[in-house]
């Protein structure tokens, strides 16, 4: 006994599809093409939705740099030898 179910009506989407194939030219194939092109494209659509990430990277990254280099000193240090007061 099969699980699947009979179809009454007789219809296979399946046999449709195979039988129409892929269209020979779609009609809307120029109306879409701007789409994906120029300004659109994958990358640029990323590269415009954090305006000012790659700056702000970069300036966190040189604080960092700085505070680690010029802000610290030998007497502020942090943990277990410190507690000495």
């Amino acid at each position: 006994m099969s699980t699947r179910k009979a179809n009454l009506t007789g219809f296979s989407p399946r046999k449709l599809a195979a039988a129409a194939g892929q269209p020979a030219k779609d009609p809307w194939a120029r109306n879409e093409a701007w789409r994906y092109s120029g300004p659109f494209t994958r990358g640029n659509r990323f590269r415009g939705a954090f305006p000012g990430f790659g700056i702000a990277v970069v300036a966190f990254a040189g604080y960092m740099v700085y505070e680690q280099v010029f802000l610290t000193s030998a007497h502020d240090t942090h943990g277990a030898a410190a507690e000495h007061h």
